[in-house]
């Protein structure tokens, strides 16, 4: 889960991290109220879940609360597209007012898991505000990382940092400060990323977090019920907010080939598969490993949502899921929802005969697959067949590439 930057400030901000000064708020009259409140000078930011916001022309400096106003109602209510946001671009509905400070240098840091080693590393760069993933590719070099073993950033761990950082004097006591915060809020908020981008020392030796991106684990929010209530299912695709109301978990992607699939790691095989037979995924789709007859019904329902969906290929291995409740739940979707695009089934596991014999015995037009790689490419035929207006029904047998069948 992603949360605003006014809201990633709040949480680090309960763990010492310092901030800049600043409100947030949906009312040009209130920006301008907050400006002269922070002496007249002021940032206005928009707060949206993507980055690269400056230059999109999200983030506008006011020089008096006046201009405070102004920028505050071009920037609320304007769709802002930026890299991260694709075309289509986020509704600004609120604005982050803080105080304009002197600029010193401006730093990376953030905080993140690395799976190869199997604990959280800090990040930093000298390289401040720009994405650190073009950092990465331009000057590896210029990232320096300390393991953060037990969620814990050491203070000789700290200070390494700091000195590759260039800190020195009052600001580099303060770093050291501010990195171990950091590590803190990250671990004790069950984080998968909390990001300080850029990491601000002032001409004064103050150091901050100009901006702040955090990510949770979902899967740990219980334990956070004050975050969870953060969540903003504006910023989040409909119908992925909708999967998650039945238990599914559901990412929607940009082919014609709708994928259903029990178990994360199948659902990835699975589009894989399909990109290999020459078609795209519509979205990833797990029902999970103990759905009923409603999930499965719910789960076409969301697949067929997307307009880009011409063919829909089921995919399951029945162990704690029973083929027969899959084949019944996909038997009741077609018929209530009058479905009119091809379906490719593959079952295997648990009842599985049961589930082809449920799937024979419906007399609606679902196609069997010999296995995936036979699935695959059935589904993709029926899709390109749906896309180029040409009436044709998937081939009843495919032959598999070498070393591919699953």
């Amino acid at each position: 889960m992603k949360v605003h930057e006014y809201q990633a400030k709040s949480i680090l901000a309960r763990y010492g991290v310092a901030i800049p000064r600043g409100e947030v708020t949906a009312s040009p009259a209130e920006a301008r109220e907050i400006a002269k409140r922070l002496g007249g000078r002021a940032v206005v930011k928009a707060q949206i879940h993507a980055g690269g916001r400056g230059k999109g022309g999200g983030v506008k400096l006011a020089k008096n609360p006046e201009e405070a106003f102004e920028l505050a109602k071009q920037i609320l209510g304007m769709t802002l597209v930026t890299h991260q946001t694709g075309p289509q671009g986020r509704v600004v509905q609120k604005v982050l007012v803080e105080e304009a400070l002197d600029i010193d240098r401006e730093l990376y840091l953030g905080v993140t898991l690395d799976r190869s080693r199997g604990a959280a590393v800090m990040m930093a760069s000298r390289s401040g505000g720009m994405e650190i993933e073009e950092v990465a590719a331009r000057d590896p070099k210029a990232i320096v990382r300390e393991a953060a073993d037990a969620g814990t950033l050491f203070p000789f761990q700290a200070r390494k940092l700091a000195f590759a950082l260039g800190l020195s004097g009052d600001s580099f006591r303060k770093g050291v400060s501010l990195m171990q915060a950091l590590t803190k809020a990250y671990t004790e908020t069950d984080a998968s990323l909390a990001e300080v981008n850029p990491l601000l020392v002032t001409k004064s030796g103050d150091v901050l977090a100009l901006d702040a991106k955090m990510t949770f684990d979902d899967n740990a929010l219980f334990r956070h019920p004050e975050i969870k209530e953060m969540r903003d299912l504006s910023e989040e695709d409909p119908l992925e907010v909708e999967a998650s109301r039945f238990g599914l978990n559901y990412i929607k992607l940009d082919g014609q080939v709708g994928c259903m699939v029990n178990g994360a790691g199948l659902a990835m095989a699975t589009m894989d598969l399909v990109k290999l037979a020459g078609g795209e995924p519509a979205n990833f789709l797990d029902v999970g490993g103990g759905a009923n007859e409603e999930q499965v019904k719910n789960a076409f329902r969301i697949i067929l949502s997307d307009p880009n969906v011409k063919a829909v290929l089921i995919n399951i291995f029945g162990g704690i899921m029973r083929c027969d409740i899959i084949a019944n739940g996909v038997v009741a979707a077609v018929r209530e929802m009058g479905l009119s695009i091809p379906i490719v089934v593959r079952l295997e596991g648990t009842n599985v005969d049961l589930g082809k014999q449920i799937l024979r015995d419906s007399g609606l037009k679902i196609t069997p697959a010999d296995g995936l790689t036979d699935g695959a490419q059935k589904v993709v035929v029926a899709a390109k067949a749906a896309l180029s207006g040409v009436a044709k029904a998937a081939p009843s047998s495919a032959q598999p590439k070498p070393g591919w069948e699953i």
